[in-house]
């Protein structure tokens, strides 16, 4: 089933109605035919199971058959801050982040980040990687687009993942895979959960002295993680766990 996501003035008491890119989209690349089912979320984060009604260049008609299907949203908000990595790794952590269940992105510039982006390159590139969150949510069936922030300095990423519950900072230096372990254990639904990822350079040492003693500083094993692996690997950990406590 298809998923596409709209915006609340869309839906109606027992319709919606698609506009925009997505008209081409179902009507000339999907070739979809009245009677096929699509799933369907509002920007407020409410699912939809809706049945093709009509197809038009302008619009496309659906018809609510059930607005109670389960959603797919963690009963966590994870915030990513993810430093800035060279080619195509900012692509690959968002899409993979976005299918784990992330719940915002924030690009971090840190002082070992090799790539360096002035601000119209920057510009260019959220809109890029805004694109693949999409995409992402679309594919993995989410019941919202997780946003993706504009670059932000480390000292403003810092004070923006302290607002949340609890804030995780692996680093390759630390050691005790018990006391990682025993963080994840002690993470709770409804919790927001800032993890900060390093650089391929690695943190400079006093940006991990300015937080070692405001976030959770946390060993990843004994092996040196690229900073994309590092990322994908604190979003599985935290889906499992947070999912597995929903079903006990």
């Amino acid at each position: 089933m298809y998923q596409f996501f709209v915006e609340d003035g869309q839906v109606g008491k027992d319709f919606i109605t698609i506009t925009g890119p997505d008209v081409n989209h179902m009507k000339n690349v999907l070739r979809m035919k009245p009677g096929e089912t699509v799933r369907v979320s509002s920007r407020s984060g409410r699912d939809y199971e809706c049945r093709v009604l009509e197809l038009t260049n302008e619009f496309i008609q659906l018809d609510i058959l059930n607005s109670d299907i389960a959603g797919t949203e963690l009963p966590c908000k994870i915030y990513l801050f993810q430093a800035l990595p060279k080619g195509e790794r900012m692509e690959y952590v968002i899409q993979k982040a976005v299918e784990l269940g992330v719940y915002e992105i924030i690009p971090v510039a840190m002082r070992y980040c090799v790539v360096k982006l002035d601000e119209k390159r920057a510009q260019a590139k959220v809109k890029r990687w805004q694109a693949i969150a999409q995409s992402a949510a679309k594919q993995s069936k989410r019941s919202r687009i997780p946003s993706v922030h504009p670059v932000m300095s480390y000292q403003d990423a810092v004070n923006y993942a302290l607002e949340c519950d609890r804030a995780f900072v692996p680093y390759e230096n630390e050691r005790g895979m018990k006391a990682a372990a025993q963080a994840f254990m002690d993470v709770k639904p409804g919790d927001s959960i800032s993890v900060m990822i390093g650089p391929e350079g690695g943190f400079a040492d006093d940006e991990i002295e300015a937080v070692r003693q405001k976030m959770q500083v946390i060993s990843l094993g004994k092996r040196i993680l690229r900073t994309d692996t590092a990322a994908v690997t604190m979003m599985a950990l935290l889906m499992m766990r947070i999912e597995m406590q929903t079903e006990e």
